[in-house]
Order: C-alpha cells, then sequence, then structure tokens
C-alpha cells in the first residue's frame, strides 16, 4: 500500500523571518519523508536547500526534484508546495525583494558550491537581527555574492493545465521508467495520440518526449547524488544501454554521468575534510 501524503503546516517563525530587517535571513528545519507543506507563498524569494534529503517543488508553472548539492531559487511572492522524498534536513535562505531582484523572476534549480553550503550554515549561527557590519552581515554579503555566479541547472519539468494531461505527467512522475509507448500514456489521460501531441508545446512549451527527458534527467540527478551507478540509473529509466542513457545526459547537462559522479565525490571529499 502506497503510504500517504502527511500534511505539514509552514512553521510560525517562518512568518516572522519575512518581516526582519537584515537582507537574508537563514532558517533549519527537519521534516520526515512524505511530508507535505501545502502551497504558500512569502513576502521574501526563498532558497530551498537541503544538506540531506530530496525534496520535490510544484509552483503552477513546474515541479523541480531538488537533491542535495542542489537548491531551488522561488522568487516573492510564488506560491509552491514541497513534498518530502526522504527525510529532509532543509536549510533554508529568505532573501529580501531587493537584492532577490538579481536571481531573476522565476524559479531556477541551481548548483550550490562548497563553499556557500558552508555559508549558509554559519548564517544559521548567526543571530537572525544581526547588525550590518557585524559578521552575519558580511556573510550575507557573500551568500549574495555566491549566488549571483551561481550556476543554473537547465531542468525544469513544465506543468500543464490540461486534466488529461495532468493525469498523465502524474503518472509518469510516479513511475519515471516505465516503457509506455504514447498511445498508452493517452490512454492513461483519457485523450488520443494526435491530442496529447498537439497540447504538450502548448501547455508546457516542449514536444512530449522533451518532457519526459526532464523528467528522466531530475530523476538521475536525485539516483546519481544517491550513489547509484550509471548502469543501473539508465536501467531503472528505461534505457537500452548505458551509452544512451549517457548521450541523453551529456547532451542536456554538457557534462557525462561519470563526470557528474567525480564531481559528487569530490564535493562529498571537501565537505568531509572540513568537518573533521
Amino acid at each position: 500500500m502506497v503510504a500517504k501524503l502527511r500534511t505539514v503546516s509552514p512553521s510560525s517563525e517562518v512568518h516572522g523571518l519575512q518581516s526582519v530587517p537584515c537582507p537574508v535571513v537563514a532558517f533549519s528545519r527537519e521534516l520526515a519523508y512524505r511530508d507535505l507543506l501545502t502551497a504558500h507563498s512569502h513576502r521574501r524569494g526563498q532558497l530551498l536547500y537541503a544538506v540531506d534529503g530530496v525534496m520535490q517543488v510544484r509552483t503552477p508553472q513546474g515541479v523541480w526534484v531538488v537533491p542535495p548539492q542542489r537548491a531551488l531559487w522561488v522568487p516573492p511572492h510564488v506560491e509552491h508546495e514541497i513534498r518530502m522524498l526522504s527525510n529532509v534536513s532543509m536549510r533554508t535562505l529568505y532573501i529580501d525583494p531587493r537584492p532577490a531582484d538579481v536571481l531573476g523572476e522565476r524559479c531556477r534549480l541551481l548548483e550550490v558550491s562548497v563553499l556557500l553550503r558552508e555559508l549558509i550554515l554559519a548564517l544559521l549561527a548567526e543571530p537572525t537581527d544581526y547588525p550590518a557590519g557585524s559578521r552575519g552581515g558580511h556573510v550575507a554579503e557573500l551568500i549574495l555574492s555566491e549566488l549571483a555566479r551561481a550556476p543554473a541547472i537547465p531542468i525544469e519539468i513544465p506543468w500543464p493545465g490540461d486534466r488529461r494531461l495532468v493525469a498523465i505527467c502524474e503518472a509518469i512522475l510516479a513511475d519515471p521508467g516505465r516503457q509506455f509507448s504514447l498511445a498508452d500514456w493517452a490512454c492513461v489521460g483519457g485523450a488520443s495520440v494526435r491530442t496529447v501531441i498537439r497540447l504538450f508545446p502548448k501547455e508546457t512549451g516542449l514536444q512530449f518526449r522533451h518532457w519526459v527527458q526532464q523528467v528522466h534527467l531530475s530523476e538521475a540527478l536525485v539516483r546519481l547524488s544517491n550513489g547509484e551507478a550509471v548502469g543501473v540509473v539508465a536501467q531503472a529509466l528505461g534505457y537500452k544501454s548505458q551509452s544512451a542513457f549517457g548521450n541523453m545526459f551529456r547532451k542536456a547537462l554538457r557534462a557525462s554521468p561519470n563526470q557528474y559522479l567525480q564531481r559528487q565525490e569530490k564535493r562529498r571529499m571537501v565537505s568531509g575534510a572540513e568537518q573533521n
């Protein structure tokens, strides 16, 4: 039996952080697998980040899966819900609308450098209402500087409004490796193949196969971050060979899965050395 989501209310403390005069404030929270933070928005922009665990973030425009070493920028006033795909140690930032402008008006998945990770943790150790010119103020300035240069990851799962496409998309998200033909997926949504082909670009901006590819890339990042071998990930996502999966991954992210794994290992080694 599939476990049900457990609805969790956004913390009352978060509401108070929106009016703090400091440009950047940090907040930590421990959440459990299958917890759901229901749809809400903030006056400030939010950098959604977890040092451990995987989150799925949904807005009316799209879906993002956020593994460790990645963060999602959510602009001010954008409604979003957050589903915990594992136990999550959330370490998030709320950024005043003025400095948040540099990060843009759209949600974006960002690389989190080792330096940015440590700066987030350092700000958590400072008072919430740190004075300008204090250590907290300097850390906040460095955070904004690092965020301005953080590389964006071109993975976004745009979300349709048509109920037939929503049914198809939910089913694909639930089982990204399922080997269905386009006709099979059309049946899931109660639509014709022609309708699916016509509506997907109109509703999401992507052809159906490219939308599925975004789901595969998102799932692959999570699995690779969890240490799964490239061949295992390729098989789980339904690719006929590891090389076929590798070609898709490389074209989209300009790095092979092995290069990605090497970077992940380097990050883990640096982070581990700093903690010892």
